[in-house]
């Protein structure tokens, strides 16, 4: 039995919008599995992202209950999410948020910080999720400006694990990268999933999406299907290359079928 780490119940979001309410999201009962890599897609406009917001406390919902762990979060204040935040969730965007003013290796460790005061921990923590993510300690001592953007993504992505977050929420994390820099970020996601690191990813990407083992698809604010594919099963897990691929053509087939079926 998988075990919940976080539910919601009722899940609604609503904009005013020249004068009339726009429904973002509506009426979203959903649980999330400790473990999973699950996906979020949906045409342009279905509410992918906001959704993906109001999961990870980003936003409030206008009705309903978000529930994380124990912790009922849909009713704390803005300071109080800002503190579970930083505790419990990990964010790598499509935009990548490395302040340019401070090395890689300082962008890491400010982000630790602000949760443990241990900084000797903090600093052996980052050094073994660099090594994990193939960044040498010459990149790490760079400027955001200074090295590539596929480096760049993955020290975001080192920075949203610093604190060990029950969940790590990306959102189209490949969406400004070209195809090679898009794959090593994909395999990093992976083997960290491979790891137990629970994901949920935004993607409108089908090669991105082929990863997650639970495909969640959005329409008009409310959850329309979804498709289980199993776990992704990589040549780092010690498949074969030929076994691999073909593990792959059966995910793209699925997915494929599935994504027609929900009207994509």
């Amino acid at each position: 039995m998988k075990k919940i780490i976080l539910k919601t119940e009722n899940l609604s979001k609503s904009f005013s919008s020249g004068g009339s309410l726009q429904h973002v999201l509506r009426n979203i009962d959903l649980e999330l599995y400790q473990g999973d890599f699950t996906v979020i897609m949906g045409s342009s406009g279905a509410g992918k992202s906001t959704l993906l917001y109001a999961l990870s406390g980003m936003d409030t919902p206008t009705l309903g209950t978000i529930t994380f762990g124990e912790q009922v979060i849909s009713k704390l204040d803005q300071d109080e999410l800002a503190v579970f935040r930083r505790g419990h969730c990990g964010f790598v965007f499509q935009q990548i948020y490395l302040i340019d003013g401070m090395s890689v290796m300082d962008n890491v460790m400010s982000a630790g910080l602000l949760v443990s005061k241990d900084k000797k921990a903090v600093l052996t923590k980052a050094k073994e999720l660099f090594a994990a993510v193939d960044i040498s300690e010459e990149t790490q001592k760079k400027f955001p400006t200074q090295i590539s953007g596929g480096e760049a993504q993955r020290a975001g992505m080192v920075r949203a694990l610093i604190n060990s977050p029950e969940i790590l929420f990306a959102d189209e994390p490949t969406g400004a990268l070209n195809s090679r820099t898009g794959m090593d970020v994909l395999d990093t996601l992976t083997r960290f999933n491979e790891m137990g690191q629970s994901i949920v990813m935004v993607t409108h990407d089908m090669r991105s999406a082929r990863r997650g083992n639970r495909i969640l698809y959005l329409k008009d604010g409310a959850i329309l299907g979804e498709c289980d594919l199993g776990k992704y099963e990589s040549v780092h897990q010690g498949m074969s290359a030929a076994n691999s691929l073909q593990d792959d053509a059966g995910r793209q087939e699925k997915l494929s079928a599935f994504l027609t079926e929900m009207g994509w």
